[in-house]
């Protein structure tokens, strides 16, 4: 059973896509730290954006004006969580690590989407081991209850720092993930756990929906993964994800999401991997929706010919950081912020569940701030929380920065959404790999 709390929620019959959660969100304690990794200088822009108060969808399922056999719930999803020295250094208590304060203000944005998917970047650190930042990472096994308190659901494993720490700190990692009720993709304990999606299931409108979560990783940054456990790490190969995509149908999963981590550090538009990575997916009709992760800053949403009987399949390729170390003083500006992705999912009772519509919402973190991680929208629009140390010119540039990849995103309308999603039921049931 999950340790966490999400808020009260209402009865999808009366609820609709406007519904909208407000946001709350403060964070104190200022802390100086330093900076954390390297590369380039991006290009700046001025890009203008808009917020509808609704998600975007098709025609054809328009949650505005739900039937009553209709259900309708968001899947939430933040880039990595990549703890270098400082944030652990920052989260650091008498008696552990607490890292609610420096995510307490993105809560209701984890709490109010009815599944929420972050990316877990690195391995814990075993009991009795210290923690660690770069270059071998070592997560404290606090932060995995952490997150599942903040209210997210799982998170993809399969990192090219899976292994920092060996199979022993792989392992750890997913029992703790277990523990605290987190649902996990990309690595595996045995062979039949790298064989098995993570599967959620969620009771909406009467309808019990199964969504099916698998993933994996471009490499482990050379190091080698154990010849007496191939499975661990699961490597991105198309043939392979489509497989389990169709076996996780085959089964009763009713959509689709595959976690990918791929793409190339600091650049804001998808190589050719990652392009033909997704098409080959879209092209198998097995996937609904992809989220990258990987290149530390956001890059731009697609929706590709294909997917499951034709309908498209939508593509985040990657949402940039979530928690991190990095902004403008080590490597490109965009490092500093990161992307929540919000999809509206549709299902009818007598039909298929599909993504109808990806919003974006921008989040950066105030590194000398105590590493709080703010929606950014909330700073340029006045918000002006204690122990802020960021300039309005800091966070206009950092807005038009993300505007800027964002205008290049193709396929369909992607806007941005101020505001947080509002959980439609009770908390989805994450059911055990092994």
């Amino acid at each position: 059973m999950r340790p966490r709390r999400r808020h009260s929620w209402v009865l999808p019959a009366v609820l609709t896509a406007t519904v909208l959660l407000a946001y709350v969100g403060a964070a104190t304690h200022v802390y100086r730290t330093g900076p954390g990794a390297e590369p380039s200088a991006p290009p700046s822009s001025t890009v203008s954006s808009t917020s509808p108060a609704t998600p975007t969808t098709s025609p054809e399922a328009d949650p505005s004006d739900p039937a009553d056999d209709e259900a309708i719930f968001t899947i939430g999803a933040a880039g990595d969580v990549l703890p270098h020295d400082a944030p652990i250094e920052t989260a650091r208590t008498d008696d552990g690590y607490d890292f609610t304060p420096m995510l307490e203000a993105t809560r209701a944005w984890s709490s109010g989407a009815d599944l929420a998917l972050c990316n877990m970047e690195v391995p814990l650190a075993l009991p009795g081991e210290e923690p660690s930042g770069y270059p071998l990472f070592g997560a404290p096994g606090e932060l995995p209850g952490t997150l599942a308190e903040l209210g997210w659901d799982g998170c993809s494993t399969g990192t090219n720092h899976s292994l920092d720490r060996g199979l022993d700190n792989l392992t750890h990692t997913l029992d703790v993930f277990d523990e605290a009720g987190l649902g996990h993709a990309g690595t595996a304990r045995s062979r039949g756990e790298a064989d098995t999606p993570q599967l959620y299931r969620l009771e909406r409108a009467g309808q019990q929906i199964t969504v099916a979560q698998v993933g994996g990783t471009y490499g482990t940054n050379g190091l080698p993964i154990p010849a007496d456990a191939p499975w661990a790490v699961t490597l991105l190969d198309a043939e392979a994800l489509i497989a389990q995509a169709r076996t996780a149908r085959e089964a009763g999963a009713d959509l689709v999401v595959a976690t990918l981590h791929w793409g190339e550090e600091y650049q804001h538009s998808p190589n050719a991997d990652q392009r033909s990575l997704a098409a080959a997916l879209a092209e198998s009709g097995q996937v609904d929706l992809v989220i990258g992760t990987h290149p530390h800053v956001p890059q731009p949403f697609a929706l590709l010919d294909g997917g499951p009987d034709g309908s498209g399949m939508w593509v985040a390729y990657s949402l940039g950081n979530f928690i991190s170390n990095q902004d403008d003083d080590c490597c490109v500006p965009q490092t500093a912020t990161g992307l929540f992705l919000t999809a509206t999912v549709v299902k009818r009772a007598d039909g298929p569940a599909r993504v109808t519509g990806m919003e974006w919402s921008p989040m950066t973190v105030d590194r000398e701030g105590g590493q709080h991680v703010y929606p950014l929208r909330s700073l340029t629009s006045g918000a002006e929380p204690d122990g802020l140390t960021l300039s309005p010119s800091e966070l206009s540039s950092r807005l038009d920065g993300v505007q800027e990849v964002m205008a290049e995103s193709t396929g369909a309308t992607f806007p941005e959404r101020h505001d947080p999603p509002a959980a439609t039921g009770p908390e989805p049931e994450v059911v055990p790999r092994s």
